[in-house]
């Protein structure tokens, strides 16, 4: 079935965006596709394809999600795996953004989302290893040891969005569906 491809997501503050596209030049890697700095956003939940019809649904649901504005901190910066082969780079969060994956969690399971079986990490994708290999993993490595501590700052976090996701030949187009004030 198709529909449209949406996620849930926190936006971050424009000036906390080119900060990251300041870092993302520091790990510029071959083989290390990286996140236009203006589509970098904190995933709270992926929907997948959600038919036309559900949409409305969905957003009724999020709108119940209650929780009071927070403070967040862009504070870390690691890979996934964290052994191995990198596949993904990511700057960590500090905030109450479990609180937040929770209650979205719980608003879309009556909606017919399945829960998460694998928890939930509060980070922003910097960029995707598409071939990992031993000489991209270890300059990887290297520039992301020097650069673990880094702290972009903070910000808060008001509001949330469901985001409706076009994949494209020139990467992923991100357009705003529903915008949800905390």
């Amino acid at each position: 079935m198709t529909g449209i491809r949406c996620f849930v997501a926190v936006d971050l503050p424009g000036e906390m965006r080119d900060a990251i596209g300041r870092l993302q030049s520091q790990i510029a890697t071959k083989g290390l596709r990286l996140v236009q700095p203006e589509l970098v956003h904190v995933t709270i939940k992926f929907l997948g394809d959600v038919p036309e019809t559900k949409v409305e649904r969905v957003t009724d649901a999020l709108s119940k999600v209650m929780i009071a504005p927070f403070p967040a901190h862009v504070a870390s910066m690691g890979t996934f795996p964290g052994r191995g082969d990198i596949r993904v780079v990511w700057l960590g969060l500090e905030g109450n953004f479990e609180e937040l994956f929770q209650l979205v969690e719980s608003a879309l399971s009556p909606v017919g989302f399945e829960r998460e079986s694998r928890g939930f990490s509060p980070h922003v994708t910097l960029g995707r290893v598409g071939r990992p290999g031993p000489e991209t993993n270890r300059e990887l490595h290297s520039k992301i040891t020097a650069l673990c501590d880094v702290d972009l700052g903070r910000f808060t976090v008001d509001r949330f969005y469901l985001k409706k996701s076009t994949l494209t030949r020139g990467g992923p187009i991100y357009e705003d569906l529903a915008g949800f004030a905390l």
